[in-house]
C-alpha cells in the first residue's frame, strides 16, 4: 500500500498531540486537498490515535481505495464522514466507549 502523501496545494488545517499521564497519547491529523482520495468524496486526508501501552487502540482514518474507516480494538469498521467536527466527536466517543470496556 502506498501512502498518500499530500502535495504542495494541500493545507495542513490541524495537528495535535496529547500526553496522557498514563502514558497513552492522542493524535489528530487532518489535512485540506485540492481533490477527494478515491473512493472519498470529501477533500480531507486525516488520521486520529489513541495509542496505549503501545497498541493503537482507536483510530480513524481514510487512504486511497478503501475511504472513510476506523480501527476499534483491531478490527476495522466503515465510518460515514460527514464533517471534521463530527469526526473528533466519534473519536472521543469512541475513546470513551473503549476505555469503559477496558476499565471494567
Amino acid at each position: 500500500n502506498m501512502a498518500i502523501l499530500p502535495t504542495m496545494d494541500s493545507h495542513l488545517i490541524l495537528r495535535e498531540r496529547s500526553e496522557q499521564v498514563d502514558g497513552s497519547f492522542f493524535e489528530i491529523v487532518v489535512w485540506q486537498l485540492p481533490e477527494p482520495v478515491p473512493p472519498c468524496t470529501h477533500s480531507f486526508k486525516y488520521r486520529l490515535v489513541w495509542i496505549k501501552d503501545g497498541r493503537r487502540w482507536i483510530g480513524f482514518d481514510n487512504e486511497r481505495g478503501k475511504g472513510d474507516h476506523f480501527h476499534r480494538r483491531g478490527r476495522e469498521y466503515r465510518y460515514k464522514f460527514e464533517s471534521i467536527e463530527k469526526l473528533i466527536d466519534d473519536f472521543r466517543q469512541e475513546i470513551e466507549k473503549c476505555q469503559a470496556e477496558i476499565s471494567r
